[in-house]
């Protein structure tokens, strides 16, 4: 990660290979600050964006970063590269309403009755 007075330069890389940013954010930012700079960004043109921070998971170094941790403290050594740009997965899962729509859907449809005879 890039490290300038405490400041990391970030990109998020979206499932289908675009990018936001990058973007140049402090060291003391929240995981969930990250969280709310993708979504306000997000391509309005996207299909099935998140709707809410909820929706977004964050992936950095194979790590599934926590709402509550800093970048600062979610940063590996591994990736520090002076100068260098971090790229963060961002993976949306719908919400757990959007997941129960979903599978009440399918129970419906996948209803199969037998007879014995």
């Amino acid at each position: 990660m890039a490290v300038v007075q405490d400041q990391l330069e970030i990109k998020f890389r979206l499932t289908d290979g675009s990018d936001i940013g990058p973007k140049t954010f402090p060291a003391a930012t929240s995981v969930s600050t990250l969280k709310e700079s993708v979504l306000a960004q997000w391509p309005k043109d996207k299909e099935h964006g998140p709707r809410t921070v909820k929706d977004l998971k964050l992936i950095s170094a194979g790590k599934i970063l926590e709402n509550n941790r800093t970048v600062g403290e979610c940063r590996s050594p591994l990736c520090d590269i002076p100068g260098g740009v971090t790229t963060m997965h961002v993976v949306v899962q719908p919400s757990s309403l959007d997941k129960e729509k979903r599978s009440s859907r399918q129970s419906k449809q996948n209803k199969c009755v037998c007879v014995i005879l």
